[in-house]
């Protein structure tokens, strides 16, 4: 569900206390663990640390995040793979392959530099 209109975007006050008066290129990383603060235009330029629940990750803040909230850009969630058996064996063949193709340009250039 979105905020209110009359309640207007949420904007965490103690991050624009951090950042009024300050230039972008001057100040460091911003930590910040309030994920649900709106981005607004004042923002924009800044780094800031988003926490994700374990580490703070750092997000530049551009013009196209304005209106999007700052744990859009901070996952909570590490992603490692889909697979399996099937996908370990096919992962297998591919850097298989690579070698090959490895050995094989090397042998070429083995062979260039005889002539």
């Amino acid at each position: 569900m979105t905020r209110s209109l009359k309640k207007g975007p949420y904007v965490d006050e103690r991050l624009l206390k951090k950042i009024a008066g300050k230039k972008p290129l001057e100040t460091g990383v911003i930590k910040t663990w309030s994920r649900a603060c709106v981005i607004s235009p004042e923002m924009v330029g800044f780094v800031f640390g988003v926490h994700n629940g374990k580490t703070h990750i750092e997000v530049l803040v551009s013009e196209d995040m304005v209106g999007h909230r700052l744990g859009e850009f901070s996952q909570t969630r590490k992603f490692i793979r889909h697979g399996g058996k099937m996908q370990k064996e096919l992962e297998a063949k591919k850097k298989e392959a690579e070698i090959e193709a490895a050995k094989s340009a090397k042998a070429a250039t083995a062979d260039t530099k005889k002539k």
